[in-house]
């Protein structure tokens, strides 16, 4: 991680996150886990390597042994900079050299090992090649919720990535819709998420009209019109964690069934939040906001989801959907985010991101959630 954020880790605070994932690895009956870079990497060790290349850079962790980190000789100094790098054994290896034989050396030669989902095929395959007793499950299978608690520090974050994303929204509402383009207004998000503080943004979604009806619209250049219902879904990285929030404005005075449909998913929203305390199951956060959705006579067009879970990244587990036991914990965070979509003709979603807490839950969300008119 960089700025703000490795500030807010200590080495001490990545040792731990590492012998957590090596416990919750051995608890899974797994010999250990290979972590290759990505949100995993960055969130255990504080370290993030060049987005491109082909070169192996792995972390192998396993409860009872040194968390090791496999770089490329070339990387090794940025690796050693890390936040995380004083509780690590750094091995390196040069071009010209075999890194899998290195690798090799380090694990259970008929273990089973969890490896990231974003692992390279070319990567996977020749550690096979080397160990060919060895057999791999993904991280997202057997290990789902390796992130999915954040403690006060990470919370902390999330919360301001929140209320900067709030910002934006409150600023958004007072810019003018009738007569642009949506490419436009996505433009103008993703310049207040910035300003206030997001180094990257993931998506700007505006959908106006009909595009409305479509959950992931891509935006583009349909002029937004008065009388539109126009969806916004927006967020990024602030100091490394997430935000993500969903409000519906529209251009002008709605109709009376475009202000039934808003409030039905408002209520349906609120009864999702209500829903989440510790021990419910995830999927009892998606069954109370498509209950009321559902009784309305609305069902068939609530076509999602209710919500994903939020940290280093802007999607991941938990995610609160039929069939999900996981239960709820403390320090939990997702969104809550129902919506209806009518083809054709408009859709309605909106969203807060939730926080688990001790007796309940807590958004980290504060903007209104009322029919917000726009001109």
């Amino acid at each position: 991680m960089t700025g703000s954020t490795a500030a807010r880790f200590t080495a001490d605070d990545y040792r731990a996150r590492m012998d957590r994932a090596a416990r919750a690895a051995a608890e899974a009956g797994l010999a250990g886990l290979l972590v290759a870079p990505g949100p995993d990497l960055v969130w255990l060790t504080g370290y993030a390597p060049p987005a491109a290349t082909e070169r192996l850079t792995l972390l192998v962790l396993a409860a009872g042994q040194d968390h090791v980190l496999v770089v490329p000789t070339l990387e090794a100094p940025d690796a050693a900079k890390a936040t995380g790098a004083p509780v690590l054994a750094l091995r390196d290896w040069t071009d010209g050299k075999d890194p899998y034989a290195l690798t090799a050396g380090l694990l259970d030669t008929t273990g089973t090992f969890g490896i990231s989902d974003n692992a390279w095929a070319l990567h996977l395959l020749a550690l096979q090649r080397a160990l060919p007793g060895t057999s791999y499950v993904s991280l997202t299978d057997d290990l789902p919720m390796l992130r999915a608690v954040k403690d006060p520090a990470e919370l902390e974050l999330l919360a301001a990535a929140g209320a900067a994303a709030d910002a934006t929204f409150e600023e958004i509402r007072d810019v003018r819709f009738a007569g642009r383009r949506e490419s436009d207004v996505a433009a103008d998000l993703a310049g207040l998420l910035r300003r206030h503080g997001h180094s990257q943004v993931d998506f700007t979604i505006v959908a106006s009209g009909p595009n409305g009806a479509n959950p992931h619209h891509e935006v583009g250049d349909r002029v937004i019109e008065r009388g539109d219902m126009v969806v916004l879904d927006f967020g990024g990285l602030k100091d490394g964690y997430g935000s993500d929030t969903s409000r519906t404005v529209h251009v002008g005075e709605p109709t009376d069934e475009e202000r039934t449909v808003h409030d039905l998913v408002r209520a349906a929203q609120e009864a999702g939040f209500r829903a989440v305390r510790p021990g419910v199951a995830c999927q009892e956060v998606d069954r109370a906001a498509r209950k009321v959705i559902e009784d309305a006579g609305y069902g068939p067009y609530f076509i999602h989801r209710t919500g994903h879970g939020i940290g280093v990244t802007t999607h991941e587990p938990p995610y609160m959907i039929e069939g999900e036991e996981q239960p709820l914990v403390p320090g939990m965070c997702f969104s809550v985010e129902p919506g209806i979509y009518l083809p054709g003709r408009f859709g309605v979603r909106i969203e807060d991101i939730v926080t688990v807490t001790e007796d309940g839950g807590r958004r980290l969300n504060d903007t209104t959630r009322e029919m917000v008119v726009v001109d």
